[in-house]
């Protein structure tokens, strides 16, 4: 596609566990499974499924694949999560609380001119509801989703997808996210990436260095409006 490459990157947010804290849900699973920390487990199984029907079809949206990665880790657990509860756990991914550095760290970006998007492996419908309970709606110019090409983050396609709904190329893109696997889809799909290093996240010797590494939102403001990309 043709585009005009801006100064500055416009910044992709991925959501879950990048702006908002998932540790909300820790409760419920050590009240429905037992265990808090097979929350970890849960979402890592979510993960796992979402790649696999990414890689070999067919496709569910990530509400269907939260929902089957529950029917995984109930059984592995030898406990039966009722309808109301899994309502519950499933329910509570709307409601998410952001992690301390979010608002701040998307004002001074967003007040030092830089556009912000987000996108997210999550329906539109779901990311809305995320974005405007944790007060962070108003930072983003468009709230963008996997699910409007039918395939997942890390496959190329969601990114682009993103590019080309700004009139831009790929290369004007700089994903932001707390995961490798993303930075990973995203530096394959020609854009820039910056990788956020929440609790527990670590980038792999196989995912190319982005530009960017930063422990939160703030020390990511401070390289991009003083500092510029590393090389």
């Amino acid at each position: 596609m043709t585009g005009i490459v801006p100064i500055q990157p416009i910044l992709v947010f991925d959501v879950n566990e990048t702006l908002l804290d998932l540790s909300a849900l820790d409760p419920l699973f050590e009240r429905y499974l037992g265990d808090a920390r097979v929350r970890k487990e849960w979402f890592s199984q979510v993960l796992l499924i979402a790649f696999a029907h990414t890689i070999s079809g067919p496709y569910a949206d990530f509400g269907a694949v939260a929902n089957a990665a529950l029917d995984v880790v109930q059984a592995r657990h030898h406990r039966q999560v009722a309808d109301d509860a899994r309502s519950h756990i499933l329910g509570t991914l709307r409601r998410l609380s952001p992690h301390p550095d979010a608002e701040g760290g998307l004002r001074r970006l967003r007040d030092g001119g830089l556009r912000l998007v987000t996108l997210t492996n999550s329906t539109v419908q779901v990311a809305e509801a995320q974005l405007a309970h944790a007060g962070l709606r108003h930072h983003f110019e468009h709230v963008f989703s996997a699910d409007a090409v039918r395939r997942l983050k890390p496959a190329p396609e969601p990114y682009r997808m993103v590019a080309g709904e700004l009139g831009v190329e790929t290369a004007s893109l700089l994903l932001v996210a707390a995961h490798a696997w993303d930075v990973g889809g995203a530096l394959g799909a020609g854009c820039r990436a910056a990788f956020i290093q929440r609790p527990g996240q670590v980038l792999d010797a196989l995912t190319p260095t982005p530009a960017y590494v930063a422990t939160d939102l703030h020390e990511l403001a401070d390289q991009l409006l003083r500092q510029g990309p590393r090389s």
